[in-house]
């Protein structure tokens, strides 16, 4: 029988080569850190976040870049603040991956919320997804030799409202009245996220709508509304001048819109659609068929994000957070495309 060594027969090295274990194994977080260069964001997060102190002492806040870091890591493995300071101070992998040590201190859940407060109240995601767009356009990684569109849902906790609150929230987009009196249960009412249904089944959230490279699958402008609004409305959203004279693949949720379509000058790709008394004809049909060899390029971006970066679920209340947690999932799907294509 194979005897297994006790902690006091552990050695000097042993925690170094647990790690090139878990690097053998396949640890994600290895390719991600050698990967990526997240120097290239400090200069903004710096200008963004920075405050002059007001007086003397005062804790020094943590690292923006290693901030930057635990939130990525956050999205990959849709993790909430508690769990991710749990999963850092609890993981070899993690603290490998932000350089941490056994001593170091570990930022604690209310500082990660903070800082993602931070970052959505200044609306600085968007841009730092730009910030990476331009790496991967400086490494020649985005091809532009065509665009896919499609939207996908982000689940959010549903609110169990009766008719009449639901009614008003719709009709006036704001909390019943008698709610201000319960703050608790006002922080945890979503009145921003909405219901549909999609072959017959409901969601209640949000929606990721994602422009994405034809040929590199990397996803180059994003739009994040409630879960109620029609696909087709945020096209002139993901649209510009970037995809000039591109061709433009969509499903037939988008047809339409020939007037979008013409004020960017793309190629029209979008599925066409039958109607009741009007069905598509055979060259029809086998015309969709052959734009669905470039359009279904799209599901493998979101089947990335529902598979590997543990599903599309958003925690938090309200929009405005809403497009932080997605405009970061976009991020780290295009940080983990990236060192698909380069390695």
């Amino acid at each position: 029988m194979k005897k297994f060594k006790r902690s006091k027969d552990y050695g000097f090295f042993d925690q170094d080569f647990r790690l090139e274990k878990l690097s053998k194994l396949g640890d994600p977080l290895v390719k991600l850190k050698s990967g990526i260069d997240f120097e290239i964001f400090r200069k903004f997060l710096e200008e963004g976040l920075y405050k002059s102190p007001k007086g003397k002492g005062g804790r020094r806040p943590y690292d923006y870049v290693l901030m930057f870091k635990i939130l990525i890591l956050q999205r990959y493995y849709n993790l909430s603040d508690n769990q991710i300071e749990f999963q850092i101070n609890d993981r070899m992998s993690f603290m490998r991956f932000l350089d941490l040590t056994i001593s170091d201190d570990v930022p604690d859940s209310n500082t990660v919320w903070n800082f993602t407060e931070r970052l959505t109240d200044l609306e600085l995601v968007k841009p730092l997804f730009e910030i990476f767009e331009q790496e991967l356009e400086r490494l020649n990684l985005i091809v532009n030799q065509g665009k896919i569109i499609d939207a996908s849902f982000v689940e959010a906790p549903r609110q169990r409202n009766n008719r009449d609150d639901n009614k008003h929230i719709k009709e006036t987009k704001s909390a019943p009245r008698e709610w201000e009196s319960n703050p608790n249960k006002l922080a945890q009412k979503d009145i921003d996220a909405s219901w549909t249904k999609k072959n017959f089944q409901n969601y209640f959230g949000y929606k990721n709508h994602a422009k994405v490279d034809s040929n590199s699958k990397i996803i180059t402008s994003y739009k994040v509304t409630t879960a109620s609004v029609h696909d087709s409305q945020v096209i002139d959203n993901l649209l510009n001048e970037k995809d000039n004279g591109e061709k433009l693949y969509a499903d037939s949720a988008y047809v339409g819109q020939d007037h979008v379509l013409q004020k960017h000058n793309v190629i029209d790709q979008i599925h066409e659609k039958g109607y009741k008394n009007s069905p598509l004809t055979d060259a029809q049909k086998e015309l969709n068929k052959e734009k669905s060899k470039t359009r279904a390029r799209v599901e493998h971006v979101f089947g990335f994000m529902e598979n590997s970066m543990g599903s599309m679920y958003f925690r938090k209340i309200g929009i405005k957070r809403a497009e932080t947690v997605i405009g970061l999932m976009n991020l780290t799907y295009n940080m983990f495309r990236k060192i698909q294509l380069t390695t």
